[in-house]
């Protein structure tokens, strides 16, 4: 095959998976996109159009990183502000494309028939997915191109998390593949039989009732703030914030809720000394509604990007710090060498340290699992909360100064969240999109983007635990194991 004709099927190939993620969410191109780069890895047993294919797929669906420029109200140059963002780009896009190449490199070397290459490959992607999700980065894995639309096949998420989802879109771009390679219609009946079994066993799954018990209901209220970051740094934009989360909280306060919420980083300074005597602080006294609050926390010489509980008398009584922290964003990876070469862009003037998975947030009325902003795309961060007796899920983010492109993206990992753990789900955030998430992932309100927002809605707590929970990632290590055997057994046969 020519190397202009690989190039171009992998660059159309790579561009109708991209096409699946959210907002144009055509989801079922998912489950025929990767057939292509998969027959020519084949054919071809080179890497060379798997990385393009990942160059082009993960830069695609991150293209929403060039919202962050400009950063000349940091102090930062116009040059200086292009170069830190394009680096973010570029590097987070070519992490992507390096474990789409390996995948490509094993999966050309795999000995036996199809099926044995359609386990191999599945359990290989799976992997590196796996892998990745416990790496400090990642964000676009193809599970996420079927959220929020295709809601009964990430229900399959119930089962072994979302690399389940991830899985089956892959199993079936295989078969397909070799069905094309082998010219077989014993193979494309298999794909298409395969389909429709992962949708009945997800629609099985999406019929589970949802308790709504009157003991179980709680009034949440939230507080969309709508403030760039760029203006609640300085006096003006500090004092809009203060007063729109203090009124906001009242507003929510006297209409019943049960708690507040603000997004990530809503008050932009340390929670410590003359801070704790603001205008929200005073509200929380005032009206006697416990706050979920994002600010900053000091943690030794350094801060904690959190989510603090305040009881009616002001008192802090619960606390979650960021686990997952945004590389340039919110701390520099090998920090001695690039520390000089990089300025940071998060608003406090130290690195922040990310908190511990074994965190519990517990509130008077039950445990919550809490995740703020980056966290909502690692599965495992809501799994030991919700393994924990976390009854729902909050999620609190600052998604200034992003287009609607990212909102819809969050917005499809915390919908994955959701139906993974059977919880219902809080998201607030800066500039939307704020929503509150049934257990089966309908989103049953969503805010406007760029707007200031205040509403309480009806949620309710849970206490089932799904075989996801309970388990975790069983699937994967299994199919890992299936291919090691498939591939002595060929090699004993050879």
């Amino acid at each position: 095959m020519k190397w202009n004709t690989s190039l171009t099927i992998a660059i159309l190939s790579a561009f109708l998976m991209g096409l699946a993620t959210a907002p144009i969410s055509i989801w079922w191109l998912a489950w025929v996109a990767l057939a292509p780069l998969w027959v020519m890895t084949v054919k071809t047993r080179s890497m060379k159009p798997a990385i393009v294919w990942g160059i082009v797929y993960h830069g695609f669906a991150l293209h929403w990183i060039t919202g962050l420029h400009p950063l000349m109200w940091l102090g930062m140059s116009w040059i200086t502000s292009v170069s830190v963002v394009a680096f973010a780009w570029a590097f987070i896009t070519l992490w992507g494309a390096v474990c789409t190449g390996v995948w490509a490199w094993v999966l050309a070397r795999v000995p036996g028939n199809a099926i044995a290459r359609v386990i191999t490959g599945t359990a290989l992607w799976c992997g590196l997915e796996w892998m990745r999700q416990w790496s400090a980065l990642d964000w676009t894995t193809l599970a996420y191109t079927q959220s929020p639309h295709n809601l009964i096949v990430l229900h399959l998420g119930r089962i072994s998390g979302v690399l389940t989802v991830t899985a089956a879109i892959v199993a079936v771009n295989g078969l397909i593949a070799e069905a094309w390679l082998a010219r077989s219609k014993r193979l494309i009946g298999s794909a298409i039989t395969l389909f429709v079994i992962l949708h009945l066993i997800g629609f099985g799954l999406f019929q589970s009732s949802i308790v709504q018990s009157s003991e179980a209901k709680l009034t949440a209220g939230i507080v969309q703030g709508n403030i760039p970051t760029r203006e609640k740094l300085f006096s003006e934009g500090l004092k809009q914030a203060l007063n729109r989360y203090s009124s906001g909280y009242r507003s929510l306060a006297d209409q019943g809720a049960d708690f507040v919420v603000t997004p990530e980083g809503a008050l932009p300074f340390l929670w410590q000394g003359e801070n704790l005597r603001n205008a929200v602080n005073q509200a929380i006294v005032e009206k006697r509604v416990l706050a979920l609050l994002g600010t900053f926390v000091p943690e030794g010489t350094r801060y904690t990007q959190s989510l603090i509980a305040v009881a009616p008398d002001g008192s802090t009584i619960a606390r979650y710090n960021k686990i997952k922290l945004v590389p340039l964003g919110e701390y520099l990876p090998f920090e001695k060498l690039l520390g000089g070469l990089i300025g940071r862009l998060s608003p406090i003037q130290s690195f922040l340290v990310p908190g511990d998975f074994k965190q519990q947030f517990e509130a008077p009325f039950g445990r919550i699992a809490i995740g703020i902003c980056f966290d909502s795309a690692f599965s495992e961060v809501f799994r030991k909360q919700v393994a924990n007796d976390a009854q729902f899920l909050i999620t609190a983010s600052n998604l200034d100064p992003y287009s609607t492109v990212l909102m819809a993206q969050h917005e499809a990992h915390d919908v994955i969240r959701a139906i993974e753990t059977d919880r219902w789900a809080v998201r607030v955030t800066n500039t939307g999109y704020s929503g509150i998430v049934d257990p089966h992932g309908r989103v049953k309100w969503r805010s406007q983007n760029n707007q200031y927002v205040i509403h309480a809605d009806t949620i309710y707590r849970q206490q089932t635990q799904t075989l996801y929970v309970k388990w975790g990632n069983w699937l994967t290590p299994i199919l890992l194991g299936m291919s090691a055997v498939l591939f002595f057994i060929s090699r004993n046969q050879r």
